[in-house]
């Protein structure tokens, strides 16, 4: 976000901080407690507060693996890359469990499903069936549709979660001991010299050991690095009015290659998302996270025809800012000519597979100077 001469001419008070992070959304935080256990004090700063960006904003998916089809996967990624992803995507499981563990988080170990919306699609789907089969990844393969509203055929990977993402980000902070300096814009990053980093915000210039950017989508503002490498993109939601007749998808279910999902809420809503699919050129590189006519349309004839017996009306309607990275991966790496500046970002949607595992990745990295692995920047050059 941009900040005007009139809110901060230079002349804030400097604060000096151990190790910033700057974004308190799922991956800030996670972060925070990673660099906490090494050792270091923690500072958080973010334009808003605690994950009031795309970590509250999502339909609470804890989904293993990517989000393309494992066999698509292993041609575009090699198969060692996608393996490793997978690993990664359960080593930010185990994380965000032991996490909620800590705190009052709602949970439901109900899996997930992955669902056909097409005849062509359930012949991908059972390719990919075959491949995580194959590679020894547990699934359930159904060649018909097992919730039965006119889809084709089923993954279902019984390993996965539905949660409240908001109070599991809350939980993560309280665990992470750091300190929030919350509505608080970041103009400008000058790494002064080898050792110091100066951010300059519009409350503080914090002068910093180090400084880990988890902004995501919002990472073009702060740093040209960035353009060409994340793009913002818009993700839309409309939730029913608490059903009467209790739950009807009891799972996490997803179709149509990822860009329809769907889920029972923890207070008895249904929950539809996605949409973009059909207006891409709407949807894609923008950070205007209101909410659009053509897409809520369209969420809402999905609504009629996958669940007609749902009656209750649409309650809520929103939208959130996913940061995509150019090659489906998430980054891990330094600012070019900032040596003390890192950054974890670019998560694809699927932060909650990706996230926390990715964060101690990229704390590793700037306190231990290990390689970040797959999802190293260093790929994009």
């Amino acid at each position: 976000m941009t900040v005007s001469l009139w809110q901060a001419n230079g002349t804030q008070p400097i604060r000096e901080v151990d190790f910033l992070i700057v974004g308190a959304g799922l991956v800030g935080c996670s972060a925070a407690y990673f660099a906490g256990q090494a050792g270091r004090n923690v500072t958080i700063t973010d334009t808003r507060d605690i994950a009031l960006g795309a970590s509250s904003r999502n339909a609470g998916f804890m989904i293993t693996g990517l989000d393309t089809y494992y066999h698509h996967a292993t041609e575009h990624y090699g198969i060692d890359v996608v393996r490793e992803m997978w690993a990664l995507s359960r080593t930010t499981h185990a994380h965000l469990r032991y996490f909620a563990r800590g705190g009052d988080v709602e949970w439901h170990d109900c899996g997930s499903m992955l669902l056909a919306e097409s005849k062509e699609e359930a012949h991908d789907l059972e390719n990919a069936a075959r491949a995580l089969e194959a590679d020894g990844i547990e699934i359930e393969y159904c060649s018909s549709d097992p919730l039965e509203r006119g889809y084709h055929a089923a993954i279902r990977q019984p390993q996965d979660a539905a949660v409240q993402p908001y109070q599991l980000v809350q939980t993560i902070f309280k665990q992470s001991g750091a300190e929030l300096v919350a509505n608080n814009e970041v103009y400008r990053i000058e790494q002064a010299d080898d050792d110091t980093v100066l951010v300059y915000t519009r409350q503080f210039i914090f002068k910093a050991r180090e400084v880990l950017l988890c902004t995501n989508a919002y990472s073009v503002i702060l740093d040209p690095y960035f353009i060409g490498k994340i793009i913002p993109t818009r993700a839309q939601i409309i939730v029913t009015a608490p059903l009467k007749n209790g739950p009807v998808v009891n799972t996490c279910g997803y179709s149509d290659y990822g860009y329809m999902y769907y889920r029972d809420t923890f207070d008895g809503r249904l929950l539809i998302g996605g949409g973009r699919k059909q207006h891409k050129a709407l949807e894609n590189d923008t950070m205007d996270d209101r909410t659009t006519d053509p897409v809520q349309r369209f969420l809402e004839n999905y609504l009629r025809e996958k669940f007609p017996d749902v009656t209750e009306p649409i309650d809520m309607r929103w939208a959130g800012i996913m940061g995509f990275s150019i090659d489906g991966l998430p980054m891990v790496g330094k600012l070019p000519g900032k040596s003390r500046v890192g950054f974890a970002v670019g998560f694809h949607g699927h932060g909650l597979a990706m996230g926390a595992g990715t964060a101690e990745r990229a704390v590793d990295m700037m306190l231990k100077g290990t390689d970040p692995g797959a999802v190293s920047a260093a790929r994009l050059r």
